[in-house]
């Protein structure tokens, strides 16, 4: 890693940041944790809503990484509201209430919903591995890469089940 000439009150002011940044995930993942089930509830699809039973127990240990990260800085995750992650869950929440879409296009609005999701999640997760690669916090650089990865792949599953559930949205109208 290259050594910069940051004095040590920057240096502070980043790690702030980072932690600041840590606890928005730790919040938006535990509000995740709150909607997943009614999406699998929701979900006409028995593969999106098996797609969304897995996320959930990913999730859950997305959490689980993100207390090791902050038991290893010895920082508090808890004290802040995820914003951004709370209008996803809100608008996730109006599909799922909206009553006057046929089930297959409740699907397509479910992944939809669940897309926005990953995106905001990939490029947060994006953001704190590099903050943390750059303080020198190798072992959690390494648990935002492997958590970074599933939210990767899980908005690729997503992509590949739109394909045939938007389809079938859209031929049966």
């Amino acid at each position: 890693m290259k050594k910069t000439n940051v004095n040590q009150t920057d240096r502070s002011a980043f790690k702030r940041l980072y932690v600041e940044e840590l606890r928005d995930i730790y919040n938006s993942e535990n509000q995740l944790t709150k909607t997943l089930p009614k999406m699998v509830k929701a979900a006409t699809s028995g593969e999106l809503s098996q797609g969304f039973r897995d996320h959930l127990e990913e999730t859950k240990g997305h959490i689980e990484r993100l207390d090791e990260i902050f038991s290893a800085l010895g920082e508090n995750p808890d004290g802040k509201k995820c914003k951004g992650m709370e209008g996803l869950v809100e608008e996730a929440q109006e599909m799922i209430e909206d009553r006057g879409f046929r089930s297959d296009v409740l699907d397509s609005a479910l992944i939809s919903a669940a897309q926005r999701v990953e995106h905001y999640e990939i490029a947060a997760y994006r953001s704190v591995r590099k903050f943390a690669h750059i303080l020198g916090e190798i072992e959690a650089s390494s648990l935002l890469v492997k958590t970074l990865g599933e939210e990767e792949e899980t908005d690729q599953k997503l992509t590949e089940l739109a394909e045939t559930v938007n389809s079938k949205a859209a031929g049966s109208i």
